[in-house]
């Protein structure tokens, strides 16, 4: 008699664990843009969580998010671009999250490119991604003395970290929960993004860049006007100089 023999059933292949994922918005005066830049974030991606960080805007920023039933961070006073995104990270360690993206709520970043930004967090490739604009085909332009400063900064910070960074001062970046831990502690405020790409270096931590489009603004003004780029590029220098002697903390532990 012929013994029956059940084959095994094959199970699906099943998906990684989406790890819990945080949009940072920081924003300041930018009720223009601030509920198209939501929409379409919640269109892109609608399991994507999302917080406002208000930073002391005299405008509705805050109403119009609000409206948008994304919870709002309302800083008492405006700290800068530095000290609302560290306040979005240290919500996002407060609240649970193991990866954050930051998009600005300008409307400069493109929500359909989160995903591209995101893919080398969840594969556990980097620590840190940014989005460069000045990939092949980025066609990104700037006023030429911006352009000046964004390649001097990327020549010496590729020196600094011994790898080859394209786009220090773009602000499409997502980090893990080793970054998140840093830079919640840490985290430059003035002009953050040049010198949190050698903070991270420092802590040994990896960062990668993935090719992205920059979009005008929809509405207000960088914070970098003409005036201001001989300032910005001095100081910035001078804190990267200053951050070559500077001893580092331990990275913190997990808890």
């Amino acid at each position: 008699m012929a013994q029956h023999v059940t084959a095994p059933v094959e199970q699906a292949p099943r998906s990684p664990r989406r790890l819990r994922t945080i949009a940072i918005v920081p924003a300041y005066n930018e009720e223009r843009s601030i509920g198209q830049v939501l929409q379409e974030i919640r269109s892109t991606d609608p399991d994507l969580e999302i917080v406002v960080i208000n930073d002391a805007s005299t405008d509705r920023t805050a109403q119009v998010a609000a409206r948008a039933g994304v919870p709002v961070v309302n800083l008492p006073f405006n700290v800068g671009i530095g000290g609302a995104v560290q306040t979005g990270y240290q919500y996002a360690l407060e609240h649970g999250f193991e990866v954050a993206i930051q998009v600005d709520g300008d409307g400069q970043h493109d929500p359909r490119e989160i995903a591209d930004v995101l893919e080398p967090i969840f594969d556990g490739r980097a620590d840190l991604v940014v989005g460069t604009r000045f990939a092949k085909g980025g066609g990104y332009r700037g006023t030429r003395w911006r352009r000046v400063g964004i390649r001097l900064f990327a020549a010496i910070v590729s020196v600094l970290v011994r790898q080859r960074v394209s786009d220090t001062t773009s602000g499409f970046r997502a980090v893990n929960k080793k970054a998140l831990r840093l830079f919640a502690a840490d985290y430059p405020h003035d002009y953050p993004e040049v010198e949190s790409i050698v903070l991270l270096s420092r802590h040994h931590l990896k960062m990668l860049e993935v090719p992205v489009q920059m979009r005008v603004r929809v509405e207000g003004n960088s914070s970098i006007t003409a005036l201001r780029s001989a300032y910005y590029m001095i100081k910035v220098l001078l804190a990267l100089f200053i951050g070559l002697f500077r001893r580092y903390p331990t990275p913190l532990e997990e808890p």
